[in-house]
């Protein structure tokens, strides 16, 4: 499993639920800039809408060798899932209020997949928890490091 790119920021803004694999539908001249790297889910989220789930404000740069069939760079594109799991989501995010954030994409054998992840937004005091324990763990490990 190769990783495309990652949103680091999705875990520190929410509390994330529930993970889920989704494929993705690509034009060629996308999976050829996706080869090249040149991919970000930074501000990505997921809507579901008319029973299908899509992925809004994922940026894939323009092919560079492309013709005059280029692809958009944040179109919208249409995720894979089963019918099962969109229904089980629809119905959690109706019903929690909860978000579908994108949080990491990566190839899976020769096709790029999404992870997907069922979120709930934190608060500003939840984020300042998050910080005390990452600096909490940052000073053990130097304490570690340094004594041994």
């Amino acid at each position: 499993m190769k990783i495309i790119c990652q949103n680091k920021k999705a875990s520190f803004e929410y509390f994330l639920l529930d993970t889920y694999e989704a494929g993705i539908k690509l034009k060629g001249s996308e999976i050829k800039s996706i080869r090249a790297g040149n991919a970000n889910i930074n501000d990505a989220y997921v809507i579901i809408r008319n029973g299908k789930p899509e992925i809004l404000n994922m940026f894939i740069k323009k092919y560079e060798h492309g013709t005059l069939f280029n692809h958009e760079e944040l179109r919208t594109r249409e995720l894979l899932l089963n019918k099962h799991e969109i229904l089980k989501l629809s119905q959690r995010i109706q019903k929690e209020g909860l978000t579908l954030v994108a949080t990491k994409a990566y190839f899976k054998g020769s096709l790029v997949k999404i992870e997907v992840a069922l979120a709930k937004g934190k608060k500003l005091v939840d984020k300042r928890e998050t910080i005390k324990e990452r600096d909490e763990a940052r000073r053990i490990s130097k304490e570690f490091k340094n004594r041994y």
